[in-house]
């Protein structure tokens, strides 16, 4: 497989074994060969190291001297953790992007509409791929870059999927909890950071 120049080769190796992560290619405590990882995609093992390195910060792998490099076996503790600073982070860009979302919420509406057609056909795939779309151009409408790299940092799209596929975290509706949103950014809602923040807090897997 030879990767396709569209982003750096840092990031599409990165995405490369997000999927596997994902996917179930690679299972909570298996290792992954870097060497392995560049002859597949072509690539030399410094770009794959970059990638591990970056994904090892977002505590999806972890390395140990003579062990290599492994998944992580995340429990619902551990992917919890990050959705009370998503939550926060939600909250100031719904409140920063109220003005402008109240005039034009046309950037939301397609992944309202694609969740409705993914709950249909229970497409959980598309189900993470729109719902974390929307949530995107929610934070990038405040425009605030520094908001918009701490929100991506958190891996949202990753630790959406994990939650899941790993433990079964289902919502009712996605489609109508985001039309509730998008209704509430309308109406020039004031409390629509407090409800922001809470349905974000509602998508959180629980642990026992």
């Amino acid at each position: 497989m030879t990767v396709p120049v569209v982003h750096s080769l840092r990031e599409q190796i990165r995405e490369h074994i997000v999927e596997g992560i994902v996917s179930g290619r690679w299972k909570p405590g298996e290792r992954i060969v870097e060497r392995r990882i560049a002859v597949e995609l072509q690539v030399s093992q410094t770009p794959v190291r970059e990638a591990l390195r970056e994904l090892e910060s977002l505590r999806l792998i972890e390395s140990a001297p003579n062990k290599g490099v492994r998944v992580r076996n995340l429990s619902a503790a551990d992917l919890e953790e990050s959705y009370p600073v998503r939550a926060g982070l939600e909250q100031i860009a719904a409140e920063l992007a109220a003005e402008r979302l109240a005039r034009d919420c046309s950037a939301l509406e397609p992944h309202v509409a694609a969740l409705y057609e993914a709950d249909r056909a229970a497409d959980g795939t598309a189900q993470v791929r729109h719902t974390v779309g929307f949530h995107r151009e929610l934070v990038r409408a405040a425009d605030n870059s520094v908001l918009l790299h701490t929100w991506e940092g958190l891996g949202i799209e990753v630790f959406t999927a994990l939650s899941i596929r790993w433990l079964g975290t289902v919502q009712k509706s996605y489609a109508e909890e985001h039309e509730d949103l998008v209704a509430a950014f309308r109406r020039r809602d004031p409390a629509i950071g407090p409800l922001v923040k809470a349905h974000v807090l509602g998508c959180a897997p629980r642990s026992a």
